[in-house]
């Protein structure tokens, strides 16, 4: 057997170990209840309806300092952590948790944590955002039970039952991925352009940060498109937050969100830019 398919058969051998390990899939799940609807399908042909009404949130969010003492009612919070949860994610996973903090004394302590910040001390809603590295594997197998066409193609199943598994097992001490590493370099120099997989806990990290992180925009322009205001956060004691919002080891606060009304003076200076031709590349 080639080098190639002794580290393919090993990386098999793992995903069926952690098959059997995964408790969290799943079980007589009706796809159905779970596809999403979107209210109105924007197309090419009626996108003028619904840009200026984007354009207005987009541009008018800001990150605001001070909030009134006007209340975002839980129902209001509910349907800006569903459209937050709309966001897209890597192969579907999720990785994603958001902490609503409304116990007083763990809200002081947060506030403290915060740094005193003004975003923090006035908002009406005080909001971590976690990137979870542990639900990579039961998200992957309750993908296929969740799939709305069951059972699911072939070509989904082999997906989240091998490559999937195969991209994120790393084996105890991470063993597993000097073999990886030899894979993805034979395969780049003889087969085709491969993506490098996760090595370690922190390219772990990194990849659920990069989902989380698109699902905190879409949670700020809900609450603007509410007529809310908020302000992402990240000047704060993660170790210390961790602690009082009881998260281990593989939950990783990515920004502290403050959210409520803007008040007078929230925002403290006009909003700039610098020339799109920094950021700007045509190749």
């Amino acid at each position: 057997m080639s080098l190639v398919g002794k580290i393919g058969q090993s990386l098999d051998a793992q995903a069926k170990k952690l098959l059997q390990r995964a408790t969290g899939a799943a079980q007589n799940v009706d796809p159905s209840q779970h596809v999403l609807k979107a209210e109105a399908e924007v197309t090419r042909k009626n996108y003028e309806k619904f840009l200026p009404q984007f354009k207005a949130v987009a541009e008018s969010r800001r990150s605001v300092k001070r909030f009134t003492d006007a209340v975002i009612t839980d129902e209001v919070l509910d349907a800006c952590l569903d459209l937050a949860m709309r966001a897209p994610s890597s192969s579907n996973l999720q990785p994603w948790q958001f902490v609503v903090i409304e116990s007083t004394v763990l809200r002081q302590e947060a506030i403290k944590l915060c740094m005193n910040q003004n975003a923090a001390k006035t908002s009406n809603r005080l909001i971590a955002v976690v990137a979870r590295t542990d639900t990579w594997l039961e998200h992957t197998f309750s993908m296929l039970d969740y799939w709305p066409v069951q059972p699911p193609p072939a070509i989904v199943k082999n997906y989240y039952e091998r490559l999937v598994p195969a991209e994120f097992t790393t084996g105890p001490l991470n063993v597993l991925s000097p073999l990886k590493k030899v894979g993805v370099s034979l395969s780049r120099r003889f087969s085709a352009p491969t993506p490098a997989p996760s090595y370690s806990e922190n390219d772990r990290k990194i990849w659920a940060i990069k989902s989380t992180c698109l699902a905190a925009q879409n949670l700020m322009l809900a609450f603007k498109a509410h007529g809310f205001d908020s302000c992402p956060m990240g000047g704060f004691e993660e170790a210390g937050m961790k602690k009082i919002l009881g998260l281990g080891s593989h939950q990783h606060i990515t920004m502290m969100i403050g959210a409520g009304e803007r008040a007078e003076g929230g925002v403290y200076h006009d909003q700039f830019r610098f020339e799109r031709e920094r950021f700007i590349k045509v190749v």
